[in-house]
């Protein structure tokens, strides 16, 4: 009897690695079977700052965020390089999308297998299910947390840390997935700088 009482607490770590095991599949059959996304956001960072606004994703690699007023920011990325809009400033800033952590996820084959995605923190109560993924090969690049809502099991919010070391949190709602969207809203339309008249 004693043996077998020794024994436990190793049947029961067993039994419990299989069952991450099983949610990590499914977390990986979710994002590679998700095609395309919209859904309204909430972001909400460390340092206080709240803004909201509309979120497009299709896949692979395309997504546009449009901020709301008064962060009037437009972000849109079309597979090759993620283009920044701060319309307020009339600045537009491209970045690579080996330097955002999100854009990882957006890939059609995601493997969590700990040889470039590995999950570093997982944790599942009975309404969400919350994993931790770090990218092996990118030592600069963050990690990146999800978090989905168990029933129906979809993607509900991340989490990130910007360059700054702010944490910032994206939640999401009225979610359409598939979604139909047409190509033209993952490429970036930059308006013309109208030309000041000087006096004759």
């Amino acid at each position: 009897m004693k043996k077998i009482l020794w024994l436990l607490p190793f049947v029961f770590m067993s039994t419990a690695n299989a069952q991450t095991a099983t949610d990590i599949q499914k977390i990986e059959n979710y994002l590679n079977s998700m095609t395309s996304l919209k859904a309204n956001f909430v972001q909400m960072a460390s340092n206080g700052s709240t803004s909201e606004g509309v979120l497009y994703i299709s896949k692979p690699s395309k997504i546009r965020m449009e901020y709301a007023q008064p962060t009037d920011v437009l972000i849109v990325g079309n597979g090759d390089e993620v283009v920044f809009n701060d319309k307020e400033l009339d600045q537009v800033t491209n970045i690579d999308y080996d330097d955002i952590p999100g854009t990882k996820i957006l890939t059609n084959t995601i493997q969590i297998d700990g040889k470039n995605l590995k999950a570093t923190d997982f944790y599942k109560d009975s309404g969400s299910t919350t994993i931790t993924l770090e990218y092996a090969k990118a030592k600069d690049m963050g990690p990146i947390t999800l978090v989905f809502n168990n029933s129906p099991f979809e993607l509900k919010q991340w989490k990130i840390i910007d360059p700054q070391s702010v944490e910032v949190t994206i939640s999401l709602y009225d979610i359409v997935s598939p979604a139909d969207l047409k190509d033209d809203l993952f490429i970036f339309h930059q308006k013309a700088k109208s030309k000041s008249k000087g006096r004759r």
